[in-house]
C-alpha cells in the first residue's frame, strides 16, 4: 500500500527558509490498520484524581490522536485504585481508547517470588476490559526497567517469564529493559522492546535514529517501540532525590524527532511520548494537576499544552503516512525563560549538562500559504520568508523581552500572537531549564 507525496516541511534557519520534501513511504505488512501512538502517565503523580479528571485527561489525549495511556505503576498502594479509576472512565468515554499498565519496576519489588502475584493481578483484573489495549489477542504490558528483577528464579528471563507467562492471561510483553540491545537474545520473554531512551539525545547533540537503528537490528522480527519526548529538566537537590541534570533539548527536539519516526514509520509500530504526566523530568504535555513530586518550583506557570495541537499534526502524518492538510495559520513557540550561563541565589546548583543547551526561542509554524513570519524579543527580531507547510524558526535570546510573534501574508496579519508571561530575564529567581511552551490559537 502506498500513500500520497508527503507535504513539505520547512526548515527555516536564520531566516532562510530551506523545504525539504519527505519521500512517501509504504505501510508495514502488519495485522493493525496504523501506528499506534501512547502517552506515558504517571499513576503516581493521580493521589487526587476522581474519575472525572480521568476522564477529562483520556477525552483531551484522544481528540489530539493518542491512542492509549501507558500507566506507570509504582508500589504505593494506593495507586491500584487509580488504575481501577482510569479504566473505568477510559470505559465511560464510549470511546476506542485503550490503557494498558507499565510497571515501574524502580519502585515495585521483583527479587521474591512472592513479588508475582502483583505483577499478575494488573493482567487479569483488566485483561478482558474492553478498553484494555490488546496486540494480537495478548493483553498489552511494558515496565520501566525490571533488567535486574528475578523474582526469585534463576535468571532474570526467567523470573520475568514466571511473571508475565505463566499462569495468566496472553501478555504482549513490551518491556523497557536498561540493556545493551545486543543481548535482546537473552530475554526470549521480550515480544517487543521499548527504547526509552530513544527519546532524546544522550549527548550534546541533535537527536538522530541511530539508537532506533541499534535496537531494530538486534529484535529482528520482534517489535519495537520508539520513544518521543520534547524536553527533560529535573531539579533536586541532594536533600531530596538527588537528581539534578537536563538532555539537551535544542534545535526542535519534539518536531526533529516526530519527523524521524515519520520518515521510519514502517519500522516503528508503536511510538511513547514521554510523558503526559511526569513533572519531575519537564516533559509533561498534558495539564498540570494532580499532585506534584516537589516540582512546583519549576513546573508552575510553565504549561505544556501548546505543544498537544503540534503534536496531533506529527501523529496525523505518522499514523497515515501523509501530513495532514492545513486549514489554519499556527504559530507554537518554546523556551527556557533564563540564560544557560546565568548565575542565581538558587541553593540548588546548576543542572548537569546545562552547558549542552543555547539560550534560543525555538518555533514552528504551520501556514495555510506562503507568508511572511517574524520573531520578535525585545529589540532582536528575525523576518523569514516561509513557504506554506511547516518551517522551523529560532531567534537568539539575548537580554530580557517580551516574545512575539507575527504571520503576514500581503496586506493582512493572519496571527499577532503575544503570548502571556513569556519573557526572557538575564537574572533568573533560580536555576529552572524548564520550557515555557505557547501557542496561537487554533
Amino acid at each position: 500500500m502506498s500513500f500520497p507525496q508527503l507535504g513539505p516541511v520547512g526548515s527555516a534557519l536564520n531566516g532562510t527558509a530551506n523545504v525539504t520534501g519527505i519521500n512517501p513511504v509504504a505501510q508495514a505488512a502488519n495485522i493493525t490498520s496504523s501506528q499506534f501512538v501512547f502517552a506515558h502517565h504517571i499513576v503516581g503523580n493521580t493521589y487526587n484524581y476522581t474519575v472525572s479528571i480521568w476522564a477529562a485527561d483520556i477525552a483531551l489525549a484522544a481528540s489530539k490522536g493518542i491512542d492509549a495511556f501507558a500507566l506507570n505503576v509504582g508500589s504505593d498502594p494506593w495507586e491500584v485504585s487509580q488504575v481501577a479509576n482510569a479504566y473505568a472512565a477510559a470505559k465511560q468515554s464510549n470511546t476506542t481508547f485503550k490503557l494498558f499498565v507499565s510497571l515501574d519496576m524502580t519502585s515495585l519489588p521483583c527479587s521474591s517470588a512472592s513479588n508475582i502475584a502483583a505483577v499478575q493481578g494488573f493482567v487479569k483484573n483488566y485483561s478482558s476490559h474492553s478498553n484494555q489495549l490488546l496486540y494480537n489477542g495478548k493483553v498489552f504490558l511494558s515496565t520501566f526497567s525490571g533488567e535486574s528483577c528475578t523474582f526469585g528464579a534463576s535468571s532474570v528471563n526467567q523470573g520475568w517469564i514466571n511473571a508475565v507467562k505463566t499462569n495468566v492471561p496472553a501478555v504482549y510483553f513490551m518491556p523497557s529493559f536498561f540493556v545493551n540491545p545486543t543481548t535482546f537474545s537473552t530475554y526470549t520473554v521480550q515480544d517487543g522492546s521499548f527504547n526509552w531512551n530513544s527519546g532524546w539525545p544522550m549527548g550534546n547533540y541533535d537527536i538522530n535514529f541511530s539508537s532506533d537503528t541499534t535496537y531494530l537490528s538486534s529484535l529482528g522480527n520482534k517489535s519495537y517501540m520508539a520513544a518521543v519526548s520534547p524536553w527533560f529538566f529535573t531539579h533536586y537537590g541532594v536533600n531530596s532525590y538527588n537528581k539534578n541534570f537536563i538532555y539537551r533539548g535544542d534545535d526542535w527536539l519534539f518536531a526533529e524527532r516526530w519527523e524521524a519516526l515519520i520518515q521510519n514509520r514502517t519500522k516503528v509500530p508503536f511510538t511513547e511520548v514521554i510523558s503526559w504526566n511526569d513533572y519531575g523530568e519537564s516533559h509533561y504535555i498534558g495539564p498540570i494537576e494532580g499532585v506534584q513530586p516537589m516540582s512546583q518550583s519549576w513546573v508552575n506557570g510553565f504549561d505544556h499544552q501548546g505543544w498537544l495541537d503540534l503534536m496531533k499534526y506529527y501523529i496525523a502524518a505518522y499514523k497515515t503516512g501523509s501530513y495532514p492538510a492545513i486549514t489554519k495559520d499556527r504559530v507554537f513557540l518554546w523556551a527556557r525563560r533564563y540564560p544557560a550561563n546565568a548565575t542565581s541565589p538558587d541553593t540548588v546548583p546548576k543542572p548537569t549538562n546545562y552547558q549542552w543547551t543555547q539560550d534560543y526561542l525555538w518555533g514552528v509554524v504551520l501556514l495555510t500559504a506562503p507568508a511572511n513570519v517574524t520573531l520578535t524579543c525585545g529589540t532582536t527580531t528575525q523576518k523569514t520568508s516561509a513557504p506554506a507547510g511547516l518551517t522551523k524558526l529560532k531567534l537568539p535570546l539575548t537580554k530580557n523581552c517580551s516574545v512575539q510573534a507575527t504571520v503576514v501574508r500581503g496586506s493582512t496579519t493572519s496571527v499577532n500572537f503575544v503570548p502571556a508571561g513569556f519573557t526572557f530575564s538575564t537574572s533568573p529567581p533560580s536555576y529552572n531549564f524548564n520550557a515555557f511552551v505557547a501557542a496561537s490559537s487554533a
